[in-house]
């Protein structure tokens, strides 16, 4: 996989501002959602001005469809999903993301989906969900975690 350089990349202010940086994977960053009502991942393709899958060179879309399979692999195991959504919206935050929610029949939403649906929860202890989830995501080949700030 060819992928340029990371110096250039820079995370969308609003993906920032909502969410916990977990860590890295070869190809992306790996980010949680600070919404406890839904475990909620995101990759974002550590590369620059990418707004769709196909813009990716052929190796990097294999290797964002390996990663994202990894996250929800993990978040079907360790949570007993009834279903894992997996989405690339970019409706209102235009770099490439992908969207990974486990969904249970008794979440706030269900069936429905989760956007616009309830005013965001963030977490209590946003650092130890943070750790709990570095922690499932070390079995995924490749994983880097990110230091807490």
């Amino acid at each position: 996989m060819n992928t340029p350089a990371v110096s250039d990349f820079a995370l969308h202010p609003q993906l920032a501002a909502d969410t916990q940086p977990l860590g890295e994977l070869p190809l992306s960053l790996v980010l949680l959602v600070n919404d406890s009502q839904y475990p909620w991942l995101i990759l974002v393709p550590k590369q620059t001005n990418l707004r769709e899958m196909h813009h990716l060179s052929e190796a990097c879309q294999q290797q964002l469809m390996r990663e994202s399979c990894a996250i929800a692999s993990v978040m079907e195991m360790e949570l007993a999903a009834d279903k894992i959504n997996v989405a690339a919206l970019g409706n209102m935050v235009p770099q490439l993301h992908l969207h990974h929610v486990a969904r249970f029949t008794a979440d706030a939403a269900w069936p429905a989906p989760i956007w616009g649906k309830h005013p965001t929860i963030a977490y209590a202890k946003p650092s130890q969900e943070v750790a709990l989830w570095q922690q499932r995501l070390s079995k995924v080949d490749g994983f880097t975690p990110a230091r807490y700030a």
